[in-house]
């Protein structure tokens, strides 16, 4: 049993205390915070949770083993004292750019590892004071939120009546985001100098694209720790916009940049469309226009995709009436597909069996633990046999023959090898639910 006073109570405590005060007192701005940042137990938390979380290393290099191999100690000395004598200078970005499904590609900026642990142990004193601000319409990136509550969201108020969904996303977000607006949006609730800094020296540290290095004057690394956070601190004005003044044209559900207003008529939610364009306009913003639509919600109607589900109403077969249905979007469908062909590629054939199919199965459990909570008995179904044939491929490949049929006799004298099946996983009884 944990002692009272552990390094995990003791920060516990303190975000609690930093939460309550904010809470209680919705126009104080705190100046005392960057002193903490720096504190043994924080950083060592934060390191914990960097460790936890892997990923590459920044443009130094340096990988997360081969900090453990040296010693974490001595980098988290060192990194306490940089910042204790104003000292440390976050390391530009590393740009990677991953491949989309629908053939394009998505910049990430992966920060170094000693900047990660600087980012998050920041995170773990800031996070508490913005979380008294963010709104109940707010629900990507945030402590006891999820997706998942966000799609229960959107299922109840369609079940309460409103059909008429304003599905649209902000366009290019995390590229355009103003430090400018930004940096009022962070003085709203800081007075600390030393901070205020250390959060503008990250929007300027740069990125590194191939052997050029950018310093854009917008914009936040998509991968880095802090990002989500000053995301939320941005979007706070929409929210706060729109729950004040313009709740009565619909109901906003806000997961990061992507977003739904359900509303009554299409009247309104073609109003509510133009008032979205108005507020983010403010923001320096603008809506995804080729990926916006007015959808109503209807038997037989076209859906709507949102956090990779595709949503459509359906007739329930054990209630009179119809409910909204969920399952994985055919662009979820796609992306499945391509990270199965992708570990089950030829360039794996040196790998033994059992650690291919132990990368597919972490793989699949990660995908279906997200996808489970729905209707999508079809869709996993059609992920099994996918999955199914590519291992028989990769199978008689190993052992030099031509088609599937001889590493499917391998697949069914060996119980699949100990391969997932997602068929049998789905829970559906909390969508079933709502017509009642």
């Amino acid at each position: 049993m944990p002692l009272a006073n552990s390094a995990d109570d003791k920060i516990r405590r303190l975000q609690v205390k930093l939460y309550q005060a904010a809470k209680q007192s919705p126009a104080r701005r705190f100046h005392a915070l960057y002193d903490k940042i720096y504190r043994d137990d924080i950083l060592h938390r934060a390191w914990d949770q960097v460790r936890q979380n892997q990923g590459a290393a920044g443009i130094d290099g340096v990988t997360i083993a081969q900090i453990e191999a040296a010693g974490v100690d001595p980098l988290l000395t060192e990194l306490a004292d940089e910042l204790k004598t104003e000292r440390y200078h976050p390391l530009p970005s590393r740009r990677v750019w991953l491949p989309k499904p629908q053939g394009d590609q998505r910049p990430l900026g992966v920060p170094a590892v000693r900047d990660r642990i600087v980012e998050t142990a920041a995170k773990l004193i800031l996070e508490p004071i913005f979380e008294a601000d963010f709104l109940d319409c707010s629900y990507g990136y945030r402590p006891k939120r999820s997706a998942q509550q966000a799609l229960d969201r959107l299922r109840e108020v369609v079940r309460r009546g409103r059909r008429w969904v304003v599905d649209t996303d902000i366009r290019s977000f995390f590229d355009v985001l103003d430090h400018q607006r930004l940096m009022e949006c962070l003085h709203e609730r800081l007075n600390d100098r030393r901070i205020l800094t250390l959060l503008r020296g990250w929007l300027k540290a740069g990125v590194l694209d191939g052997q050029t290095l950018l310093h854009p004057d917008v914009g936040t690394p998509q991968g880095a720790v802090i990002s989500p956070l000053l995301a939320n601190v941005y979007l706070t004005r929409l929210d706060r916009a729109w729950e004040t003044e313009h709740s009565a044209e619909g109901v906003l559900v806000r997961f990061a940049d992507d977003l739904v207003i359900l509303c009554w008529t299409r009247a309104e939610a073609e109003a509510a469309l133009q008032t979205l364009r108005q507020i983010l306009a403010t923001l320096g913003l603008e809506v995804a226009e080729a990926k916006t639509r007015i959808v109503h919600l209807k038997p037989a109607g076209p859906g709507i995709d949102f956090l990779g589900f595709h949503h459509r109403m359906v007739r329930s077969f054990r209630n009179p009436g119809h409910f909204l249905a969920r399952w994985p979007s055919q662009k979820a469908m796609r992306t499945a597909r391509v990270r199965i062909r992708d570990l089950t590629d030829r360039r794996w054939l040196r790998r033994s069996v059992p650690e291919v199919v132990a990368r597919l199965n972490r793989f699949l459990r990660g995908w279906a633990s997200y996808f489970r909570r729905g209707n999508s008995t079809r869709h996993f179904h059609a992920i099994d046999w996918y999955m199914l044939e590519r291992l028989s491929l990769f199978l008689s490949k190993k052992h030099g023959r031509a088609g599937r049929r001889y590493g499917g006799y391998l697949l069914a004298s060996s119980a699949n090898m100990g391969l997932c099946r997602l068929v049998g996983t789905v829970v559906q009884g909390q969508i079933a639910h709502a017509v009642r």
